[in-house]
């Protein structure tokens, strides 16, 4: 498949509220989808694990059920909607790869409804409220570039989003566009004390990726209350929330859209459902680097170091 590097496409990032029952969230998913492509949307991408409430927030060996193959019948249905759009849809997956092996996975979908290929989330995370060791074998495909119909994509998930390293091997093979579908929240009674600072790391962080790389970075979020019954209380700073108060994940939205320069171009509300629209100039990639030659002056004959776990004295 040719891409032609020097073509702007349109990318969409889609903010949505998950239910508990899924084949209502692949509906809305399917409703929002229809409406980015109609903004002139080229390329989408969904919030991690859009289809279902964020089931990660305890260890229930119930919530393996809502894992499914890939190809399977997520990304057959996708499939659909990308024929019928003619657009690419990058989509974040729970996958069983066999019995007991799960992965958080993203699919990305040609415009022609096929399956271009798959990323398996490398980094896995686990925090309370967050135990996705449990749920999730880390990726073993590595870091990659997928050359779609509309240009070069790559795509990572949530936790990856705080490794410079992934997002550089990502760019090096030539994407133009980070992909990264998130599900990231606060423990509510965090919110007030820390909630704009982890909002600000969190935005910062990827926007570092967009400025070291010279790349589009698009980040996508669910929003939403969420609260798993059974999963235990959160406690904070030391005190013993007890059984009854837990309260859940609140997550914060804030799905956003930076160009290479690590300036915001388009960014979405804390608490709504909506969808993102920028356009991707390989011009200003471009231009960018030729002014930022980061990668000209990386000294990769000194960089050895860095697959050690830890450098002793």
């Amino acid at each position: 498949m040719s891409v032609t590097k020097n073509t702007p496409f349109t990318i969409g990032a889609i903010q949505m509220r998950m239910s508990k029952k899924p084949a209502e969230n692949l509906a809305k998913a399917t409703v929002m989808l229809e409406k980015a492509a109609a903004m002139g949307v080229q390329v989408a991408c969904l919030p991690e694990l859009f289809m279902s409430e964020y089931f990660c927030q305890k260890e229930d060996t119930s919530y393996f059920d809502l894992a499914e193959p890939i190809p399977g019948p997520t990304s057959n249905a996708l499939g659909k909607i990308a024929k019928k759009t003619g657009m690419v849809i990058v989509a974040s997956i729970f996958e069983k790869r066999g019995a007991g092996v799960y992965h958080n996975s993203a699919a990305i979908i040609e415009r022609d409804g096929s399956l271009l290929g798959i990323y398996r989330k490398m980094h896995i995370p686990h925090d309370p409220l967050f135990e996705e060791k449990y749920y999730f074998t880390p990726g073993d495909l590595g870091f990659k570039n997928w050359k779609t119909s509309a240009g070069n994509i790559g795509t990572l998930i949530c936790w990856d989003q705080w490794y410079p390293e992934g997002a550089r091997l990502t760019a090096m093979q030539g994407s133009q566009v980070l992909f990264y579908p998130t599900a990231i929240g606060w423990h509510p009674k965090e919110k007030k004390e820390f909630g704009e600072a982890q909002v600000s790391a969190w935005q910062t962080m990827q926007r570092s990726h967009a400025i070291a790389n010279g790349v589009y970075v698009c980040a996508v979020n669910r929003v939403g209350h969420e609260k798993i019954v059974g999963a235990k209380s959160y406690p904070y700073q030391g005190e013993d929330l007890g059984g009854g108060s837990y309260e859940g994940l609140e997550f914060f939205g804030h799905s956003f859209i930076a160009d290479p320069f690590g300036r915001v171009i388009a960014q979405a509300s804390h608490g709504k459902e909506e969808i993102l629209v920028a356009k991707v100039d390989p011009k200003l990639i471009e231009e960018t680097r030729r002014n930022w030659p980061f990668f000209r002056d990386r000294r990769i004959d000194a960089y050895g170091d860095i697959t050690q776990r830890w450098r002793e004295k």
